[in-house]
């Protein structure tokens, strides 16, 4: 279901009832770049994160171990089901992580390979408040990106309509495409037991590199 009403006010007001939690949220624009241009720079982009954990253990960094303690919290298993920043930091490692043909989908990917906790994009036209972050009900399920996911015990972001995130995968609802220009990314946080996050002064080096949108808001 996509609502074709305004989007509500910047930042959305989210009912948070999992412990440990910090949701952000940024409001973007998003901007044509060249295609050629945005290659180049991203690619560089993830060599340098390649080079970055080439030595490195993953499952033995600070917030990739508090990001995984809180979803045991909220009933998931992280080895199962794996954060998407922890997931696209073991492929980037097996495989390499190639461009979804969104440029600012690939940011949000970047960036969420930096802080090393799950960070999203999403259509602010295709969300009606109120928003809960809670744990996903027994037989809940939502229609994900990569198909239909049980959410039992996952931490679930809910709008009036029902769950359309979790910091696994989105519902294809809130997908943004090449044509999306109102852009909201939510980033989830730590509260604590992590590293300190500089999410903004990441977000404009990234952008600064690769300028595919323009942050109106950080909240």
């Amino acid at each position: 279901m996509t609502l074709r009403e305004p989007p509500p006010g910047f930042p959305p007001r989210v009912d948070v009832r999992l412990d440990g939690w910090r949701l952000t949220w940024a409001e973007l624009e998003t901007v044509d770049v060249g295609v050629e241009t945005f290659r180049a720079a991203f690619e560089k982009e993830t060599a340098r994160l390649t080079q970055r954990w080439h030595d490195r253990s993953i499952s033995a960094d600070a917030t990739v171990t508090e990001v995984r303690r809180l979803f045991r919290a909220a009933g998931c298993d992280p080895t199962r089901y794996r954060p998407s920043s922890e997931a696209l930091l073991r492929r980037l490692h097996r495989d390499g992580v190639g461009s979804t043909g969104v440029p600012v989908v690939d940011v949000n990917n970047l960036l969420s390979m930096r802080l090393r906790v799950p960070c999203c994009v999403i259509d602010p036209n295709a969300i009606a408040p109120p928003l809960t972050f809670r744990p996903g009900l027994p037989g809940e399920s939502m229609t994900a990106m990569r198909g239909p996911m049980r959410l039992d015990g996952k931490p679930v972001l809910a709008d009036g309509v029902g769950p359309f995130g979790t910091p696994i995968s989105d519902a294809e609802r809130v997908k943004v495409s090449p044509d999306t220009r109102a852009v909201w990314m939510v980033v989830y946080l730590p509260e604590r037991g992590a590293e300190p996050v500089d999410l903004e002064g990441e977000l404009a080096g990234l952008l600064r590199l690769m300028p595919v949108a323009r942050v109106l808001a950080v909240a």
